[in-house]
């Protein structure tokens, strides 16, 4: 197909043309605060299809549906109070809710689960966008599956030239990772993808909050993900992506001795002393959140500066460290090189 693609998407005009798409059955790229989103319509069991196929997407995987305010949800998933505590500190913004889902969203849509991944997400041509349709958006990230995340539409266009009808530009994503997804258990949640909502921040909502152990490790062959990005191999580069664990300055020396086949991607105070080298500086090391904001794009830059391998910093875990960590993680197969 020929793609459409427009760069003044806060245009009223541009979002109805792109609301009457996916009310039609067709499928929208469409800007968040995350990255961008993937979108068609939630309620149809055949764009959900056509989502899958744009991505090369195993139809197991389930996909988010985006709505304009948390109380839209209501005829789509069986809400309660912890969904609308939550709703009240983190909507519109980088959460998602999985609940019980109602039969006006089909089992395509939620990669044939009983559950649903509900999302309002802040961005406002986003927020927009999602209004004019008048139905759910479902949206996976708008990338090839198993490729970094798109954070802007170039990225967004390099995949999915002639995979959808419309891309709308709207600029970089604000955060650059996807959003948190937290399942509700009563009054207590699971966290089965991390992201700006840190876990501290959700234990201040509920009474618990447990990490489900496919955020730091690797699901069972057999298991079926109850979220995105729990099972599949993710967010990778076509370079081989190796993580180095250990201190700080055992990391910079390693980095030092490498040759020019390497690609290191380093923090910002690191980037003198690694003068002669490719580099890819990601930040300041005290500031995670521009780590995170640079992290997918600087994936896309290295595979295009073609090398052999990547090398990057091990994240800890902690705040949207853990974030960084789960991305990185399955972004390098789980390869990490002791130093």
């Amino acid at each position: 197909m020929k793609t459409r693609f427009i760069v003044s998407g806060a245009k009223s005009a541009c979002l109805m043309d792109a609301a009457h798409i996916i009310r039609s059955g067709g499928l929208v790229v469409f800007p968040t605060e995350t990255v961008y989103g993937l979108g068609g319509d939630a309620t149809n069991a055949e764009s959900a299809k056509k989502i899958y196929a744009a991505k090369g997407r195993p139809s197991d995987n389930p996909l988010i549906i985006h709505i304009d305010r948390p109380e839209s949800a209501e005829p789509y998933a069986v809400t309660n109070e912890y969904y609308y505590r939550l709703a009240e500190k983190f909507m519109p913004g980088p959460l998602t809710v999985i609940l019980p889902r109602k039969d006006t969203i089909p089992k395509e849509t939620a990669g044939g689960l009983d559950t649903v991944a509900v999302r309002c997400p802040s961005h406002p041509i986003a927020h927009a966008f999602i209004e004019a349709c008048g139905v759910p958006v479902a949206a996976p990230s708008a990338n090839l599956s198993g490729k970094p995340s798109p954070t802007n539409a170039a990225d967004v266009l390099a995949d999915m030239d002639g995979r959808v009808d419309m891309i709308i530009d709207g600029g970089d994503s604000e955060i650059g990772l996807e959003s948190t997804i937290v399942k509700l258990d009563g009054d207590c949640g699971i966290l089965l993808r991390p992201g700006a909502v840190t876990v501290d921040a959700l234990r201040c909502v509920l009474r618990e909050v447990k990490v489900d152990p496919a955020v730091t490790g690797s699901l069972p062959a057999d298991a079926h993900p109850l979220s995105p990005g729990m099972k599949y191999r993710h967010y990778s580069p076509d370079t081989p992506l190796v993580l180095l664990d250990g201190n700080d300055s055992d990391v910079l020396e390693f980095m030092k001795k490498t040759s020019d086949d390497a690609i290191l991607i380093c923090f910002d105070d690191e980037a003198a002393v690694l003068a002669g080298h490719r580099i890819i500086p990601v930040g300041s090391r005290e500031d995670l959140s521009e780590e995170a904001h640079r992290l997918f794009s600087a994936l896309r830059m290295a595979d295009r500066m073609g090398a052999k391998v990547i090398y990057g910093h091990l994240p800890k875990k902690n705040g949207i460290g853990l974030a960084l960590y789960n991305r990185m993680i399955r972004a390098a197969a789980h390869t990490v090189r002791k130093v």
